[in-house]
């Protein structure tokens, strides 16, 4: 990928990746078979991973390492043991909402968005009971147009004045919801379609919104399902969270990231480049990160794996950009 002055991508991406680091720990009680959908910030010399498990259902799970090379070995505390409790909980994401001095973790549960919140990051039985983002359930402009799609994978950033709430509906929309900076985390509407695309694989789920550090300047990106069945990532610029977006590496022949731009010099574990997030040094509620030294934690699988979707082996590996 090169870069213009100021750290603006143009042109390409190219990526090299781990082998599979996270995979599922399963115990008494959680006989997890998958792990997905990570969230990942850098904080205190120490990573904190958050994501989804599937046993006979989802819920969340926590491992935290110093270094990469413990990934593997670190210890997973499910999230059910804290106030986050039992029941339909999946694709978390993370962040530290300077103005609460609080964490948030926001995540899916049976009906709406919700969020749990901590002062302490590394306490996984510290987090809150669920609340609910939407007083009203679903908005109507996303029961117009779901189809037959889901309503997943929520994203919240902010700047100097709004928060802004992303989701999708594995139905070719994405939506964006907004609220005040002073009234989050509530007061969330002005829902509105902030992207659509006629070919719902193209525009499917799991979208990241960033910060783009040193400019005003924002990174989209969001999964989209190939012509040859495979996850993969296309992305965009805007000059604000709100749009307009403009194209950037939104081609399979030109991706944001999916098999045929990444290098596996451990082996091709993968073919999927999966729901995944930048690995965030800049921990706040902007989502600010750096194009340098980017790295980006993903969820991959066994390319010969079939059968229900829910229980298929997801793993997590990392890519670090190479150009």
């Amino acid at each position: 990928m090169s870069q213009q002055p100021g750290g603006s991508p143009t042109g390409s991406f190219r990526w090299s990746s781990s082998g599979a680091l996270i995979s599922p720990k399963p115990d008494s009680t959680h006989a997890n078979v998958a792990v997905k959908d990570p969230s990942v910030v850098h904080h205190n010399g120490e990573y904190h991973v958050f994501a989804s498990t599937y046993t006979d259902g989802y819920s969340l799970v926590y491992t935290s390492f110093a270094d990469w090379s413990q990934a593997s070995s670190a210890p997973h505390h499910h999230l059910d043991s804290s106030g986050i409790g039992t029941g339909y909980r999946a694709a978390p994401q993370v962040f530290h909402f300077a103005p609460h001095r609080l964490w948030y973790l926001v995540y899916q549960t049976d009906s709406n968005a919700s969020y749990s919140t901590t002062e302490d990051i590394s306490d996984p039985r510290s987090w809150s009971a669920p609340k609910d983002f939407y007083a009203n359930g679903m908005p109507r402009i996303i029961r117009d147009n779901i189809g037959d799609g889901y309503w997943v994978d929520f994203w919240i950033i902010c700047d100097s004045a709004k928060c802004y709430l992303f989701s999708s509906d594995d139905n070719g929309h994405l939506y964006r919801s907004e609220t005040s900076l002073a009234e989050f985390p509530d007061g969330f509407g002005d829902t509105v379609i902030a992207m659509q695309d006629a070919d719902r694989n193209r525009l499917f789920e799991a979208s990241n919104i960033y910060k783009i550090a040193g400019e005003q300047r924002y990174l989209m990106l969001h999964e989209a399902i190939g012509s040859d069945g495979r996850r993969w990532f296309r992305s965009w610029t805007a000059p604000a969270i709100t749009g307009p977006w403009t194209a950037l590496a939104d081609s399979e022949s030109n991706p944001f990231a999916r098999a045929n731009n990444v290098t596996f010099p451990g082996g091709a574990w993968t073919r999927d480049i999966s729901h995944g997030e930048v690995v965030r040094t800049n921990v706040d509620q902007t989502m600010e990160i750096s194009l340098r030294d980017l790295t980006y934690l993903y969820q991959g699988l066994d390319p010969d794996a079939s059968g229900d979707y829910n229980r298929l082996p997801w793993r997590l590996g990392l890519l670090t950009r190479t150009n």
